[in-house]
This record gives structure tokens, C-alpha cells and sequence, in this order.
């Protein structure tokens, strides 16, 4: 039997880091269901300090994902999960998304990316195949090409 997986990347601000990755690769920030929010709270299986405000809306504190706009409540979606973690990012990731730009023109996405607040790393080559080697706003490495 062949499984789905979700990627899920610890960072420190979930709904800013879902925010810059959906508008990355033209994905959407998944919905958060508000009556399942207040039927959370309302039957005590959640709390108050559960639950923020986030682009004028409530949303769960403790993570956002994002998917492809026609995949949105699907099951089985390709989906990113961001999830808060305590500590900083100190080391390599030994795991990252790599994007592929389809024939897009990679200087240029490299451009808008490090307007949005990525830094490039480096640039490399296998074969006649280039990519470059960035990092998001929270130091998560990616590469494009």
C-alpha cells in the first residue's frame, strides 16, 4: 500500500511562515473552521490562549498548513504543515523543499524571493541542471531551479 505524507517544518511563527510559503508556490493558507473552533472551546477541549487572531480571522496558535487552491479540503491534498517549536534553527536542514520552476526564470523568482525576506546561499549545478540554494525568512533552506 503506497501512503500520502504532509511535510512538516517546526518554526517559530507558524502563520507568518505559512503566509510567505503559500504566496511562494502560489498555494493557499488553509482554512481554519471557526464552529469547530467555537464547539472546541464551547465543550472545554480547548482554550481561549488556544487560539489567536491572525489576517482578521481566529485561528489554532499552534499551526498552519497550506495546500494547493484546488486541493483545499480534499483528502489525500499535497499539504505543508507548520508547527511552532521552542528553539531556534542552529544547524543545516538535513531535509528541504526543493521547487521546481517549470521554465520559469529562476533569477528572476530569486529576486522576488529575497524582497520577501529569503537570502541566496549559493548556486549549484549537476550536470547541465542549475539551482540556487536559499533560505526563508526563517533560515529553512530551499532550492529553486
Amino acid at each position: 500500500m503506497a501512503y500520502n505524507i504532509q511535510v512538516a517544518i517546526d518554526c517559530a511563527d507558524a502563520h507568518a511562515q505559512a503566509d510567505w510559503w503559500a504566496e511562494t508556490l502560489g498555494w493557499v493558507v488553509e482554512p481554519t473552521n471557526q464552529d469547530l473552533i467555537d464547539e472546541m472551546l464551547a465543550a472545554g477541549y480547548a482554550k481561549e490562549s488556544d487560539v489567536i487572531e491572525h489576517n482578521g480571522v481566529r485561528v489554532w496558535k499552534d499551526g498552519a498548513a497550506i495546500c494547493r487552491p484546488d486541493e483545499v479540503g480534499m483528502k489525500g491534498r499535497q499539504r505543508v504543515l507548520f508547527q511552532p517549536v521552542p528553539e531556534p534553527k542552529t544547524v543545516k536542514d538535513r531535509i528541504h523543499l526543493d521547487i521546481n520552476l517549470d521554465g520559469d526564470d529562476k533569477d528572476a523568482l530569486r529576486s522576488a524571493l529575497e524582497k520577501r525576506g529569503a537570502k541566496f546561499l549559493y548556486q549549484a549545478n549537476q550536470g547541465p541542471h542549475v539551482w540556487y540554494t536559499m533560505t526563508d525568512p526563517e533560515g529553512n533552506e530551499f532550492c529553486i531551479g
